[in-house]
């Protein structure tokens, strides 16, 4: 996942801005966060472990003065959680020192590693790091240093990066992670992963950026430039409109929660069932659920209520209270339950562990009837794009039927959405996103060898 996010805001505080941006992003990633920012001579920079409000204040926010900031939000892939590997990572280069920020996960780093000098020294253990030293020993300015990246680098990656005086982004040629351009009434760009970002700024929304595309801003405005990558389709990770996104965020023009309201009123023409009330696993699964509701004419309730300041946490319960994990997060209505039959309406089982709890814990609240129905086809697919996706022997659809996965989880009925009803409820074509973890079909897929290490480990 990850959140980024570049300003380039002449006579504004670009830190503050990029401050404000990666809190709208902070549900793309909670364990690091990093504000790079210059004005013109020199580029100062802030990170730590932890939250946005945790790790700036207003004293380290004045302290990041400039109208040009790159931000960082993390959520690990490649690379553990420790703050060598928090982002933005500054550099220095014979065209200017940068700051680098990267959303995604690359899948032939071990072959670019090889491609740098044997002098160069790597301090963090991220994919990220060997794409910014890739600038660092290129050639050229930096949109031809940055063009010879999408040449040679595999896999997914959004990155926006600052030199003293100027913002640049770019998307990976096949456009597998989110990335959107914003413009300042009062003059300057913005560009975040996603569209919410931009509200929360005061940035009109202009559009997304292309695959393979390169933006430069500078004194002179905004260029765009198209890398000459050939034959790399679109392929915009699913999981987005699934799970990631934000549902007030916008992708290829249709809001998030349009697309999850669809979902769900496609999964009630699939799969309906005898029922008295729907009800949504908080928060991403509640536009499906109310999608549900609709469409099959049931009402909608809520069934459990989210402790929504649990999120994820340095302090590990012990292992009477891990047992109950599901119980820290989530509370029954009883009110609601008690004595009814229920359509219970979740985005994805994907190990299949959280789910049998939470049916477990509708029953105890008196639930007579739990019908589970998902707003995605089963994961079968581990993902090598950046998703922290389960192994082959991990993800339970990949090893159970369905009617077998129904049983382990507890509950009366299972049903998921078919492929074509998520691609229908999308607005886009099937060739148009990555559905690799559903299909088993990647856009650029890794090495053979890495493939197998990931199936078996």
């Amino acid at each position: 996942m990850c959140g980024i996010s570049g300003i380039y805001a002449p006579g504004r505080d670009a830190a503050r801005l990029s401050y404000f941006a990666l809190y709208a992003l902070q549900h793309r990633g909670q364990e690091s966060a990093g504000i790079a920012a210059a004005d013109g001579g020199t580029i100062r920079s802030h990170k730590e472990m932890g939250l946005i409000g945790a790790v700036f204040d207003e004293d380290i926010l004045s302290d990041l003065a400039g109208y040009v900031a790159v931000g960082h939000t993390r959520y690990s892939t490649t690379g553990s959680s420790i703050v060598v590997n928090a982002q933005p990572l500054l550099e220095r280069s014979d065209v200017g020192d940068f700051a680098f920020a990267h959303n995604g996960n690359l899948t032939n780093t071990d072959e670019l590693r090889e491609m740098l000098s044997p002098s160069t020294i790597l301090q963090a253990s991220t994919d990220s790091e060997v794409m910014a030293k890739l600038l660092v020993e290129g050639e050229g300015d930096m949109v031809a240093r940055i063009t010879r990246v999408l040449e040679l680098a595999r896999g997914a990656y959004s990155v926006v990066l600052c030199t003293d005086d100027e913002l640049y982004a770019f998307r990976d040629p096949w456009g597998v992670r989110p990335l959107c351009l914003g413009k300042f009434k009062e003059g300057g760009y913005a560009v975040v992963s996603e569209s919410c970002a931009l509200s929360t700024i005061g940035a009109d929304y202009v559009r997304e950026l292309e695959a393979g595309e390169i933006v430069r801003v500078n004194a002179d405005g905004l260029q765009s430039f198209k890398s000459p990558v050939l034959n790399a389709k679109p392929a915009l990770c699913m999981f987005e409109y699934i799970y990631f996104a934000r549902p007030d965020s916008l992708l290829n023009g249709r809001s998030i929660y349009q697309a999850r309201h669809a979902m769900g009123q496609a999964l009630a023409r699939e799969h309906p069932t005898d029922a008295d009330v729907v009800m949504a696993v908080p928060d991403s699964a509640i536009p499906g659920g109310i999608g549900y509701a609709d469409e099959s004419g049931l009402p909608y309730i809520e069934g459990l209520i989210k402790n929504r300041y649990i999120g994820r946490t340095f302090i590990s319960p012990d292992q009477a209270m891990r047992a109950r994990s599901v119980r820290l997060k989530f509370n029954p209505l009883f009110e609601n339950l008690r004595g009814r039959r229920v359509v219970v309406v979740d985005d994805s089982i994907v190990r299949g562990t959280t789910t049998p709890r939470i049916v477990e814990l509708l029953r105890e609240a008196g639930a007579r009837e739990v019908h589970l129905r998902i707003t995605s086809p089963p994961i079968k697919h581990p993902c090598y794009l950046g998703v922290d996706m389960a192994t082959y022997d991990e993800l339970i659809a990949a090893n159970y039927t369905t009617e077998e996965i129904r049983k382990k989880t507890g509950a009366d009925s299972l049903g998921y959405l078919s492929l074509a009803g998520l691609v229908e409820a999308t607005g886009r074509k099937a060739g148009d996103m990555c559905l690799g973890c559903l299909t088993g079909e990647y856009p650029n897929a890794p090495a053979a060898h890495q493939m197998r290490e990931l199936a078996t480990s």
